[in-house]
């Protein structure tokens, strides 16, 4: 549905949530070093049924460890009483919003009928929806796919996003089937577009600043747009789209951001390797940004201890070139 005051409202531009990169940690030091960004989203939320649940209890969604302007926690489910549940647990930590993932194209997921699984059963979405918002829960969006089987099944879903006080809707514009492969499906984004008493957000194949303008040109009535492997590769990213001045030797900024994010990362974890295989995670992307990305990534996926660990990060900063806006479109990677 288009908007009249649509050209008047600012752009939005938001972190996608990554399972085991864009965590607390990685929030905090990315907010502190890298400008653009005006919403970040935390990684899903499952198994969360009771009140003392152990996924509820940690840094990830304690607020004084989330020193961010604005945060959304986001659950994966579909089950409406763990949905309620969840926001009322968020409301009493002081969130103000909530996001339902019904986007995460995983078929270990998808089986179960969550994520992205959920798509193709618009009848049970609404049913549980229907239960949900009539216990008037915090403002609660939805990130989800064009559908999960083919793009048709958004025809659907929109009946049922319609019906429901959404606070947004964001679109990553593949099916679930599609995982990360092959094109953004842009015409049948567009498409759907009219049929929506929201203006959805854009998700989807952003890597660098020429791809967010052709959207922006593409689909004048979005106002806010996802940014996903496109910034873990380059996190100047946002700031380039808003055309924020950078006053400082990127790669140097950049090696001070992976610098401060390993260290804080091997102090939380008290020196354990998992801090390393969550540095290597980032990489996966990070590496596009440099000269020579399967150089790099030999360079750090070999490593198991934190001494290999730092000298490989320490050559990559002395011998390659950065160039940023590097993530190759037809590159797949996992992000949610």
């Amino acid at each position: 549905m288009a908007n009249d005051s649509s050209a008047k409202q600012p752009i939005i531009l938001s972190l996608g949530p990554f399972q085991g990169i864009t965590d607390f940690i990685y929030r905090q030091v990315f907010q502190s070093q890298f400008e653009g960004i005006d919403k970040f989203y935390t990684p899903f939320f499952t198994a969360i049924h009771k009140a003392d649940s152990k996924n509820l209890q940690g840094a990830e969604i304690d607020p004084k460890f989330n020193n961010i302007a604005r945060l959304v926690p986001q659950i994966l489910t579909n089950d409406h009483s763990e949905l309620f549940h969840f926001s009322n647990y968020c409301a009493g930590l002081g969130y103000q919003e909530i996001n339902i993932n019904l986007g995460c194209p995983y078929p270990r997921v998808a089986k179960k009928k969550r994520g992205s699984g959920l798509l193709p059963h618009a009848d049970s979405l609404d049913e549980i929806l229907d239960q949900y918002f009539a216990g008037n829960p915090l403002p609660t969006g939805i990130k989800c796919r064009l559908g999960y089987e083919n793009p048709t099944e958004i025809a659907a879903l929109a009946k049922v996003f319609n019906r429901y006080p959404l606070s947004e809707l964001i679109i990553h514009a593949r099916t679930g089937k599609q995982l990360y492969k092959g094109q953004v499906l842009l015409d049948e984004f567009a498409a759907i577009v009219t049929d929506l008493q929201i203006n959805p957000g854009y998700n989807g194949d952003i890597f660098n600043t020429a791809e967010f303008a052709d959207r922006a040109i593409r689909f004048p009535d979005v106002k806010h747009f996802m940014l996903g492997r496109g910034i873990l590769s380059d996190p100047f990213l946002a700031a380039d789209i808003r055309e924020i001045p950078v006053n400082s030797d990127r790669k140097q900024q950049l090696y001070q951001f992976v610098k401060t994010l390993y260290e804080q990362r091997k102090a939380f974890s008290n020196n354990k390797p998992s801090a390393i295989g969550r540095m290597k995670e980032l990489w996966s992307y990070l590496k596009y940004s440099f000269d020579e990305p399967q150089v790099i990534w030999r360079k750090i996926k070999k490593n198991n201890s934190f001494a290999e660990y730092e000298a490989a990060v320490d050559q990559i900063f002395e011998n390659h070139q950065w160039i940023g806006q590097g993530f190759p479109s037809d590159e797949e990677a996992p992000d949610y």
